[in-house]
């Protein structure tokens, strides 16, 4: 069985498509789990959604403007979303949640109102929302390379400043660290990721790869390094073992993506629950 399986996944790398997708979703899947830790610690974690949602609306402008790469428009757009948006949780009169829920729906719906009227509702656009490998162009690939690696840099540089504003805020300011900073440095990493993980991944279903293997990794492991670590792996995984099963099986990249790391949570949830009984009865 394994032989077959090894067969197979040499035979995918024949193809430069699959390679370059495996490529940039394996260095978008670490950035994501890396981000999503703090986001989800911080309570941070439904503005990826939203980011998401902007995203495809800012699919739909580019579409109009007639430009045939969207990361030009969409990159600078969703950062601006993510700005407003951290602005909006912290400062705003408007819950939170609340404040995302309203701006991701009104993105969502104004992408598909300028879509319908220019592009239509085609193929291209439900791989957008849906995600797919086949589809990455040279200049998007090598583009999605570099600010992946970009950010890992940036994140493991403001590694030590990233983890005390996750923690503890208050202290982090009067300490000294310009808290609001890391924040807005945090969403706007997040912004980045979200937008050049959108091809392979879809505008719907890329804000996962922010969310569930923090979560997963969060079922075992309580230090932020651990954590931090497991994510990282558990991420890259999924994404890789998900986009395996998703050209073999002939069928949606995103949402086996997805489902894979669904199973993966599944799992560590239940092997958590056997670890803290056992170190009960301990």
């Amino acid at each position: 069985m394994i032989v077959p399986i090894f067969e197979i996944i040499i035979d995918l790398f024949q193809h430069s498509f699959v390679r370059k997708a495996i490529i940039v979703g394996v260095l978008v899947s670490l950035c994501a789990a890396l981000l999503g830790v703090s986001l989800v610690l911080k309570r941070y974690s439904m503005i990826g959604d939203g980011l998401s949602h902007v995203s495809f609306g800012t699919l739909g402008i580019a579409f109009a403007l007639g430009i045939s790469s969207p990361l030009y428009v969409s990159v600078p757009l969703v950062i601006v979303a993510a700005f407003a948006l951290l602005r909006i949780t912290e400062n705003s009169r408007i819950k939170g949640d609340a404040a995302i829920a309203l701006v991701s729906s009104s993105s969502l719906a104004i992408g598909v109102i300028i879509i319908a009227e220019t592009k239509g509702m085609n193929a291209d656009v439900y791989n957008y929302m849906f995600g797919t490998i086949a589809a990455i162009k040279n200049s998007d690939f090598y583009i999605s390379v570099i600010i992946s690696i970009i950010v890992l840099v940036l994140y493991i540089f403001f590694y030590s400043r990233i983890f005390t504003v996750t923690f503890d805020e208050p202290f982090a300011r009067a300490t000294g660290v310009k808290a609001k900073m890391y924040n807005t440095l945090l969403a706007a990493l997040t912004a980045i990721i979200i937008v050049i993980g959108m091809r392979i991944m879809g505008a719907m279903l890329i804000s996962s790869l922010i969310i569930f293997p923090a979560l997963t990794a969060m079922r075992i492991f309580k230090s932020f390094k651990s954590v931090v670590v497991c994510s990282g792996v558990l991420s890259v995984f999924c994404f890789f073992t998900g986009i395996i099963l998703s050209v073999v099986f002939d069928t949606s990249a995103g949402a086996v993506v997805v489902v894979t790391n669904l199973a993966m949570f599944l799992i560590f949830s239940l092997l958590g629950l056997v670890l803290n009984r056992i170190r009960g009865v301990i």
